[in-house]
Order: C-alpha cells, then sequence, then structure tokens
C-alpha cells in the first residue's frame, strides 16, 4: 500500500453503512450495559435505579454514591481540586493511595488552576513540594508535568495563547 492510498478514506452510502449495522449482532444484554454505565456516569441516579429494577441488570456500582461522586465531579470542573480530593478520601479513603495516577491529576489540575489564577509562585512551589516527587516515583508522569509547567511561560489570563493549550 503506498502512502497516498492509506491516508484516502473510503466513502460509504447512507444505504450501504445501515445495511453494515443491520448485520452487526449486538446483545440486548450489552445494550443494557452500556445504556447502565450512561445513566452511572452522567450522575442519573434515579434513572439507573429505576432502568436496573425493570431490565434486571444489576451493577457492582454503588448506586448511591452516584450523588457524591456528581459532587467530586463539579469540584473538578469548578476548578475546587482540594474539596474533590476531600469527598474522594470521604468516598474511598484507599482510592488516591492506590491510584497514584489520578491523583497526581488531580494535583495537576490544581496546580493548572494556581496557573490560571495567576499565583505563578504559588504554582512553582506546588508543583516542587507536591508533583515532582510523582514524576521521580513515576517517569512517565515527568513529561506531562513539564507540559504543564510550561504554561507558566504564557499569559494565560490575558490573550496570549498556549501552544500546548490543545
Amino acid at each position: 500500500m503506498t502512502a497516498s492510498s492509506s491516508s484516502s478514506k473510503q466513502t460509504i452510502s447512507l444505504e450501504e453503512w445501515k445495511s453494515k449495522m443491520a448485520e452487526v449482532p449486538i446483545a440486548k444484554s450489552d445494550l443494557n450495559q452500556l445504556i447502565m454505565n450512561y445513566l452511572i456516569i452522567e450522575g442519573y441516579k434515579d434513572a439507573a435505579e429505576k432502568f436496573s429494577e425493570e431490565s434486571g441488570l444489576h451493577t457492582s456500582v454503588d448506586l448511591g454514591s452516584i450523588e457524591e461522586r456528581m459532587k467530586i465531579r463539579y469540584a473538578v470542573q469548578t476548578g475546587d481540586i482540594k474539596a474533590a480530593i476531600e469527598r474522594v478520601n470521604d468516598l474511598n479513603p484507599d482510592l488516591l493511595d492506590t491510584d497514584p495516577r489520578l491523583y497526581f491529576h488531580l494535583q495537576q489540575q490544581h496546580l493548572i488552576e494556581l496557573i490560571r489564577m495567576g499565583k505563578a509562585e504559588e504554582a512553582l512551589e506546588f508543583a516542587q513540594e507536591e508533583l515532582a516527587p510523582h514524576g521521580e516515583e513515576h517517569p512517565e508522569l515527568l513529561r506531562e508535568l513539564e507540559k504543564t509547567m510550561a504554561l507558566l511561560a504564557f499569559d494565560v489570563a490575558g490573550n496570549g495563547s498556549s501552544p500546548l493549550g490543545d
């Protein structure tokens, strides 16, 4: 195969697409599991409980924890990473100890929030004290930390744009 043919895309008609899709067997249990996963991930506790009841599908996820999970997600989305970490620890005290990458990413987000608020000195101190040790323990995280630290070189609050912002 040549380089030009490997990059070209095949176009098919809508009818052909529908025909091919109709040939794919999809088990009802797989579809139900997909729906249940969506309801849980998006925080639709009542709908997940009702769907579980009606479909007979049982999940390993504690549906009662969905509300707390949504509070964690909201805290992250609003930049309140410390509150998110506290809520994670309340929900599952061992999680951040057993998943150091998750803890690193939460701390990384806190660093991003400090940079976003223009607190460069506090961000540098935080990176040195909290994130650098993770990079030493997990070298694959160093590149992510370096990219995050590069944000300090740009005026994030102003009109400056970062080539790492993608």
